[in-house]
């Protein structure tokens, strides 16, 4: 069983940035590819950004490309997001989630969730 705890979630004005942060236990989290993804009041959940276990590879969602980055620290059990320029439109619910092997951009195929942590973008 691998527990996800977010945190770094908070209000920041538009053009700010926050980043994320994503505490795994347990002595898996290597072997794991992670992702980040987030749920709007009334809206779907949907992928922000994955990586894979071993950090070389990572995705991203077309509306947070070239703004956000996921990255990861093994020997740390964490990946994090950092998000800058931050949108009103990027306030959401942000959720860390792990997966042993699947499709990356499919919240489906994830077999861990954290709780989320509430990011809040002011115009």
């Amino acid at each position: 069983q691998v527990q996800l705890v977010e945190s770094g979630g908070g209000l920041v004005q538009a053009g700010g940035a926050l980043r994320l942060s994503c505490a795994a236990s347990g002595r898996t989290f290597s072997r794991l590819s992670m992702g980040w993804f987030r749920q709007a009041p009334g809206k779907e959940r949907e992928f922000v950004a994955a990586i894979t276990w071993s950090g070389i590879s990572t995705s991203y969602a077309d509306s947070v490309k070239g703004r956000f980055t996921i990255s990861r620290d093994n020997a740390k059990n964490t990946v994090y997001l950092q998000m800058n320029s931050l949108k009103p439109e990027d306030t959401a619910v942000y959720y860390c989630a792990a997966q042993w092997s699947g499709t990356y951009y499919a919240k489906r195929e994830y077999d861990y969730w954290g709780q989320g942590t509430q990011v809040t973008v002011s115009s």
